[in-house]
């Protein structure tokens, strides 16, 4: 199911279409959709198995769209969106969902940030009024600020300082990207998140926080025709705003290759990794975005791909090894190979034998059956994913998120079918080179890196 999520939730790199409103049937997962006259895009994916639903409204605002110093705003804004309203006490909205037998929850990307209810069907006009309401009245005092500040800045404690890989992730991130934001991790570098301010956060939120700049995703037990006279009625009211434009700072041409090294005594295995620049579906302009998923399956998506075959089966050099390509950004996105080296085994080694590896994928390319097989099972993934609520909501939150359609999500499948090895070896070719890569070696304190 995660590669599937890699994969799907990725599909599109076309700008949302001009429904304007009208009710428009899917294909592979059966989506709806409409917009409302306010500007809100609405997706609807009916399964009646039981009555219950998955409701959840994603910003198209995210740790990218913060201004420059103000990093973890984002992320911040989304702990104090739980705060409350005028009509909502302090702290009670997830506690009125348990009430009612729901859950709830939240996140925050780079490109969204996204707010969740799964509930019984009888429950799905109170969640709706309740999200509305925070989407325009929403109350936080600067001591709750403060509070939130201080959550946070332990939340990076003890997910990232006391974590060595999520601190090496941190580094790589951001000698892979020089200008462009998503060098900046979501959750903010703790200095400019003891800078943050309560003005910061309700800036923010009046920015962001639309009709116009949201989409509506309702997934279980409801048909568009069911929803849309309550998204109407509930959705339909708040005001459009005036919305500043989505820009942000381009990466330059990455022209030599990087590399970051770290040891810290934490580290129990060593590991090593490579990212390389690469096109996402949305910033897609030479059509490789459907191969790199394809590719990233064969080379490096599970068990039975070539790098662990290579690596951890035949050579016996490793413990694990893999791919995966994270398609369903905004902007430039990267393509990621890494290895966990098995006990005793030189990294120089490890780096030589991966480099082996992408000097075949990149040359040879790959063959008519891996291609076939890859097709197969990434197609059976996209039919297992209809079973559940969440996955499918979250599949269609990040594409439109990310400027596709539901019809570039519908069609995914169809895409996949028709690639070509040569389109693959294509993608490889472009993507694969070492002037667009950053390798890590994150090794334990005191290890010999020569």
């Amino acid at each position: 199911m995660k590669r599937l999520l890699l994969n799907a939730i990725a599909a599109g790199a076309m700008l949302v279409g001009p429904w304007a409103g009208a009710v428009v049937a899917g294909e592979t997962f059966g989506a709806e959709t409409f917009t409302l006259d306010n500007g809100m895009r609405v997706v609807v994916i009916a399964n009646h198995r039981a009555p219950v639903v998955h409701h959840s409204v994603w910003y198209k605002t995210g740790a990218a769209d913060e201004p420059a110093g103000k990093s973890g705003i984002a992320h911040m804004l989304e702990h104090l969106m739980f705060k409350g309203t005028h009509t909502i006490g302090p702290g009670q909205f997830s506690k009125i969902i348990e009430r009612h037998g729901g859950n709830d929850n939240a996140f925050t990307s780079h490109d969204y940030t996204g707010y969740y209810q799964n509930i019984a069907r009888d429950r799905l006009e109170m969640v709706m009024e309740m999200e509305a309401d925070r989407m325009v009245d929403l109350v936080f005092t600067e001591q709750d600020f403060q509070t939130e500040r201080d959550v946070v800045l332990e939340e990076r404690r003890s997910r990232t300082d006391n974590s060595p890989r999520a601190q090496f992730s941190e580094q790589v991130a951001a000698a892979q990207f020089l200008a462009h934001p998503y060098g900046v991790p979501v959750i903010g570098w703790e200095h400019e998140i003891r800078s943050n301010t309560y003005d910061d956060a309700y800036a923010f939120y009046r920015a962001h926080y639309a009709p116009n700049n949201a989409l509506l995703v309702v997934a279980g037990d409801i048909t568009a025709a069911e929803l849309k006279p309550l998204a109407e009625r509930i959705y339909g009211p708040i005001p459009a705003q005036s919305l500043a434009a989505r820009e942000r700072p381009q990466e330059p041409p990455q022209r030599a290759a990087r590399r970051i090294e770290m040891s810290d005594s934490q580290v129990a295995n060593p590991e090593w990794s490579r990212s390389y620049l690469a096109p996402s579906y949305r910033a897609d302009p030479d059509d490789h975005a459907v191969a790199l998923d394809v590719l990233a399956e064969i080379f490096g998506g599970g068990s039975t791909s070539r790098l662990y075959q290579a690596l951890v089966v035949d050579q016996q050099i490793a413990g694990n090894a893999g791919a995966y390509y994270s398609g369903g950004f905004l902007d430039t996105t990267r393509f990621y190979v890494y290895v966990r080296p098995s006990p005793g085994v030189d990294m120089a080694r490890v780096e030589a034998a991966v480099e082996a590896e992408i000097e075949k994928l990149t040359g040879a390319g790959v063959t008519e059956e891996e291609l076939a097989r890859a097709k197969f099972g990434m197609k059976a993934e996209a039919i297992y994913a209809r079973d559940s609520m969440s996955s499918l909501a979250r599949i269609f939150g990040v594409a439109l998120s990310a400027g596709a359609t539901v019809d570039d999500v519908e069609s995914w499948t169809g895409k996949v079918e028709a690639l070509t090895a040569e389109q693959l070896a294509a993608a490889a070719r472009a993507v694969l080179r070492p002037e667009h890569s950053v390798t890590g070696w994150l090794l334990p304190d005191g290890a010999d890196d020569e």
